[in-house]
C-alpha cells in the first residue's frame, strides 16, 4: 500500500470514527496529514467527516494545487499554517467539539492557557492551548492568528467555533483532540465545583518529564 493511499484510508476511518462518536457533526471539522514528498492530503470542502470515500480526498501540492480528489475545505488556512510554522507538524485535526466551543465561550477563561489542569495527559499532549478570537468560518485571518504564534502551540480552540490541534502524524493528532475535548468536558462538568486541580509543583514536574513547552 503507497503512502497516500494509507493516508487516503486514515483520514477516512479517523474522520469516522470521530463523527459517529459525536465529536464533529454535520459537514464540520477537517482533518489534513502531510505526506513525506511535501504533498497534503485534506478533507474536501462541505463534506460530512462520517461519510468520506478515500477518493475524495484533495491531494495537494506543497503550493496548494489540487492534483486529484474534491476541493479542499476552506479552513485550508488554518492547516497550512501549522505546517508552515511548526516543523514537526505531520497533521492537522480540526472539530467542532460542543466542550471545547463551550469552554471557549465563558468570560473567566485564561485566553493563554485555557484549560484547568485537572489530569497530566491534556498537559503531556497539548501544552498550553490558547484561545484565538472568533472569525468567519474560512476567514484566512484564522491562519494569520495562528502563524502569530510562531509555532509555539500545538493547540488552539477558536472563539465560538471549535479546537485545532497539530500532531506529528493524523494518530497523534487525532488523539490529542480528543484528549483537549474530554478535558473541556471535565472543566464544564466541575465548573462552580472547586475541584482539586494539579499544584504548580506537579505541572512543573510533569513538563519536565515529558519534555513538554510550557512557558511560551
Amino acid at each position: 500500500m503507497s503512502e497516500e493511499t494509507r493516508g487516503r484510508e486514515d483520514i477516512c476511518r479517523i474522520a469516522k470514527s470521530m463523527f459517529d462518536r459525536g465529536l464533529t457533526g454535520g459537514s464540520s471539522g477537517n482533518i489534513s496529514l502531510r505526506l513525506s514528498d511535501g504533498n497534503l492530503l485534506m478533507t474536501p470542502t462541505g463534506s460530512s467527516m462520517g461519510f468520506l470515500d478515500p477518493s475524495q480526498i484533495s491531494h495537494l501540492t506543497p503550493d496548494l494545487e489540487l492534483l486529484s480528489g474534491d476541493p479542499p475545505t476552506k479552513e485550508m488556512p488554518l492547516h497550512t499554517a501549522f505546517y508552515d510554522t511548526r516543523d514537526a507538524t505531520g497533521a492537522v485535526v480540526h472539530l467542532h467539539s460542543t466542550y471545547c466551543v463551550a469552554l471557549s465561550m465563558l468570560p473567566e477563561i485564561d485566553p493563554d492557557n485555557m484549560l484547568p489542569a485537572l489530569t497530566p495527559y491534556a498537559i503531556m499532549k497539548l501544552g498550553k492551548v490558547k484561545r484565538l478570537p472568533f472569525f468567519l468560518p474560512g476567514d484566512a485571518g484564522m491562519g494569520e492568528a495562528v502563524r502569530a504564534l510562531a509555532g509555539k502551540r500545538s493547540a488552539v480552540i477558536l472563539a465560538n467555533h471549535g479546537p485545532v490541534v497539530a500532531g506529528k502524524n493524523v494518530w497523534d493528532a487525532s488523539y490529542a483532540i480528543e484528549e483537549l475535548e474530554e478535558t473541556a468536558k471535565l472543566a464544564m462538568l466541575t465548573r462552580g465545583m472547586q475541584p482539586s486541580v494539579l499544584s504548580p509543583t506537579q505541572i512543573g514536574n510533569i513538563v519536565e518529564k515529558f519534555n513538554i513547552q510550557w512557558d511560551s
